[in-house]
């Protein structure tokens, strides 16, 4: 029977932009060389696998998650490479859960390796408890298999797994799995949901120490604390704002606007910070929607107004000549900039505030994870703002 739980990256300048700007260099030369070539966008990125047991009582551990993701997100969009920002990317699994296939370890891929962060939120508020075996082992091992981790050395790829039993159960060995992390250069950070000392005794951060990373236990009757600032109500009537800035296009334009409003919706439902939270992240650079708003398409290239048919288009812009389109792109792309830029300058009179009426809670799942990610970026000389 489990317990019951309700809680789960300095070098100088110099060093930093050397190391961290290696594979840039390399696209810089070849584009002088061959001057056709179109400059690469910049490819660091930070990898995160979630893997969270959602075995009976551990809905505790799935609220914090899905409570923190915000703060994840926005903590490590102050990250730099060099002079470069990394992208994120996150993966999420779940485990010991008895509604998933028992011949698979009762392991399920919920979402393989992401940037889009509605989605993301989306799947996190999918996932449900219910009895079941947890083979930590045999989830790491999964995941390094099925995951697209990739060879970039400026990559920090990390694996964060949480639960409360036995590190040790399953088939597969956890040492075995650590000695393939290595291979691959990824970290393995476990976080025990109960006593710190039960966790060390069962394994958990003999699990961690075998691939450099670190061993957290939260404390499994910790709260997420939303503190409510005099900033919030001018940031979410921001967000409205924003949301009228992104431009649907392709099959699926609407029902990434919708799925998008959702999110909005999820985010609130823990409480008006967490929305606020959300909304902060939206203004960074890592909330990116390419696949369906036309202003960060255009802005990445990943199209050209040319090749758009009618038929892909919103409402607003059908029958619009192409330069129509594009000034219409350009204008919302515009006020994007400026909500965005609000929305920040807000932020960090927010942060200040929350600061100073906080207390600590160094027990949560957020403060696990950046902590842990802080101090293992700087191998790979990762800054942050």
């Amino acid at each position: 029977m489990k317990t019951s739980i309700k809680t789960i990256l300095f070098c100088s300048a110099l060093i930093a932009i050397t190391s961290c700007n290696a594979n840039t260099k390399k696209q810089n030369t070849a584009y002088n060389e061959v001057k056709t070539l179109k400059i690469e966008p910049n490819k660091q990125f930070i990898k995160v696998a979630l893997l969270l047991d959602t075995s009976n009582s551990m809905d505790g551990l799935i609220d914090q998650a899905k409570a923190q993701l915000w703060d994840i997100v926005n903590e490590l969009s102050y990250a730099k490479c060099g002079a470069n920002k990394p992208n994120l990317q996150i993966a999420l699994y779940e485990y010991g859960n008895d509604r998933l296939n028992g011949d698979e370890g009762f392991i399920r891929q919920v979402l393989a390796f992401s940037d889009d962060l509605d989605e993301i939120s989306k799947e996190l508020f999918s996932l449900t408890t219910n009895g079941g075996n947890e083979y930590c082992g045999q989830v790491i091992q999964t995941s390094l298999n099925q995951l697209n981790w990739g060879k970039n050395a400026d990559d920090l790829k990390l694996i964060f797994i949480a639960g409360n039993e036995p590190f040790t159960q399953g088939e597969i060995n956890y040492k075995d799995a650590s000695v393939n992390a290595n291979e691959k250069d990824v970290t393995v950070n476990t976080i025990f949901c109960g006593d710190y000392n039960q966790g060390i005794s069962t394994y958990w951060k003999d699990g961690a120490q075998l691939t450099n990373g670190d061993y957290m236990a939260i404390n499994q009757n910790s709260k997420t604390v939303h503190i409510v600032s005099p900033y919030d109500d001018d940031i979410l009537i921001l967000n409205q704002k924003l949301n009228k800035t992104y431009v649907i296009y392709g099959s699926k334009g609407s029902q990434k606007q919708a799925l998008q409003a959702e999110q909005d919706t999820n985010a609130g439902s823990y409480s008006k910070a967490n929305a606020v939270k959300r909304t902060v992240s939206k203004s960074s650079h890592l909330y990116k929607n390419e696949s369906w708003d036309l202003v960060d398409a255009m802005e990445l290239e990943e199209v050209v107004v040319e090749d758009l048919k009618d038929d892909a288009l919103p409402t607003e812009l059908k029958g619009k000549t192409k330069e129509e389109i594009k000034t219409y792109v350009s204008k919302k792309s515009k006020e994007r900039e400026s909500i965005q830029k609000q929305i920040q300058e807000l932020n960090t009179k927010r942060k200040d505030y929350v600061l100073k009426h906080q207390k600590e809670n160094s027990n949560s799942l957020e403060n696990a994870m950046t902590k842990a990610i802080k101090e293992q970026a700087k191998k790979k000389k990762y800054t942050w703002e």
